[in-house]
């Protein structure tokens, strides 16, 4: 059977504009492959409700899970929060159990759980909360999407939340070989090679670097015997 499916939504205009570089889809795409759930879309959508909402619906019925990462702190641009209520139907207001937990955080830090602060509580009606033990403010998922923080650390430790919660497949194995000639002399081979197995995933990769060149190819699959046969192969047609 094939592995689970998984997307993820990067919301936020730091992200488009560049002013911010994305580093939460890296790391996600290594914890999905360890956990045999194969992450298949990545969208990034700014601050803009309509987009959000759209994307949500539309990632929430393509595959088995979606992670979110961004637009849930206590600042007016945080929307995602309310854009996941409108997107599944579900009202939002300041829940207890999320109010408790950065009441708690505050009055030990002595510093006062202000309305800025109570919108991070905000949390749909149906939601279970996601464990945040770097900031507390909780993420939270409905049905199939899990809400995250954006900041690395956060986001990290919320993922490390979730991923025992998760159905996962066969781990992703992958072995590469380099090769030191142009993508217009392997091609046709290489095209041969991934017909004849093509129950893997088979991707050129060219460098160029110091006046050489030439092109890593990386083979992927979930059993480990035919990665190891198809890359015994490419070596022996690229001796």
């Amino acid at each position: 059977m094939a592995n689970p499916t998984a997307a993820m939504l990067v919301i936020g205009d730091e992200i488009l504009s560049g002013r911010t570089r994305d580093a939460n889809m890296h790391f996600l795409a290594g914890e999905l492959t360890k956990q045999g759930i194969t992450l298949a879309e990545v969208r990034i959508v700014a601050d803009e409700a309509p987009q959000i909402v759209a994307a949500l619906r539309a990632l929430s019925g393509a595959y088995d899970t979606v992670f979110t990462s961004g637009g849930i702190g206590p600042t007016h641009d945080d929307i995602t929060a309310d854009c996941v209520a409108e997107a599944f139907g579900q009202s939002i207001d300041v829940r207890a159990d999320a109010a408790a937990l950065l009441q708690a955080h505050y009055d030990a830090s002595g510093q006062e759980f202000n309305a800025a602060r109570q919108r991070m509580a905000r949390i749909p009606e149906h939601a279970t909360l996601i464990d945040n033990p770097v900031s507390v403010a909780p993420g939270f998922t409905v049905e199939n999407v899990h809400v995250m923080a954006g900041v690395p650390s956060v986001f990290q430790a919320m993922v490390a939340s979730v991923l025992p919660t998760l159905t996962g497949g066969a781990p992703l194995l992958s072995q590469s070989l380099r090769i030191d000639r142009g993508e217009g002399d392997i091609a046709g081979p290489l095209a041969e090679l991934a017909a004849e197995f093509d129950d893997l995933s088979i991707g050129s990769y060219p460098f160029q670097k110091n006046g050489a060149y030439g092109a890593n190819i990386v083979i992927r699959g979930t059993d480990g015997a035919r990665v190891d046969a198809a890359i015994t192969k490419l070596a022996g047609i690229f001796a």
